[in-house]
C-alpha cells in the first residue's frame, strides 16, 4: 500500500532539519565577520588623524579599509577618495618603526589606494613613508581587543 499524500517522510525531516542547521551556521559566521572601519571616517585619513581610534572599540577580525582615503578638493567640493599611490601609501611596522618612523626588515606596504587589513588581537602599527609624511603625524596605531 502507498501513503496519502497528508504525511511528511522521513527524507523531508532531514532536509528540514539541513536547512534549519545551515541557516544556524550562515547566522553564526555573519556575527563573526567583524566591522569594517574606513579610518579618518568622513575626513579620510590625514595628519591629524592618530587620535582617530580614540573612544572606538576594535576587536580581531575587525577590517580596516581602505585603510587610507585622502581628503581632495573635486569639483569645488570636498570629498574623500583612495589615494594615490606616488604621494601616499601605508606602511604597517611594529611599534619601534611606529615610534621611529622608519620601516623595519619584513615590513608589509600597501600601495593600491583600496588597502584592507583584517585586525588582530593587540596593537597594529600604520605609518605613510612618503616625502616625510610620518614625521608630520601621518601614522596610526589601532588596538584591538
Amino acid at each position: 500500500m502507498t501513503r496519502g499524500g497528508g504525511g511528511a517522510s522521513a527524507s523531508d525531516a532531514i532536509v528540514a532539519m539541513a536547512f534549519t542547521i545551515a541557516c544556524f551556521c550562515c547566522s553564526i559566521l555573519a556575527a563573526d565577520a567583524g566591522t569594517t572601519y574606513y579610518v579618518g571616517d568622513s575626513n579620510g585619513w590625514s595628519f591629524g588623524s592618530p587620535s582617530w581610534p580614540n573612544g572606538k572599540h576594535f576587536h580581531a577580525g575587525d577590517t580596516l579599509g581602505p585603510l587610507l582615503l585622502v581628503r581632495a578638493w573635486r569639483f569645488g567640493r570636498r570629498s574623500v577618495q583612495a589615494y594615490v599611490p606616488w604621494i601616499h601609501n601605508v606602511v604597517a611596522v611594529d611599534e619601534d618603526g611606529y615610534n621611529g618612523c622608519t620601516t623595519p626588515p619584513g615590513s608589509r606596504t600597501y600601495t593600491s589606494g583600496n588597502d584592507r587589513v583584517t585586525l588582530a588581537r593587540g596593537d597594529t602599527f600604520f605609518l605613510c613613508t612618503r616625502y616625510g609624511h610620518c614625521n608630520l603625524g601621518m601614522k596610526l596605531v589601532v588596538y584591538a581587543a
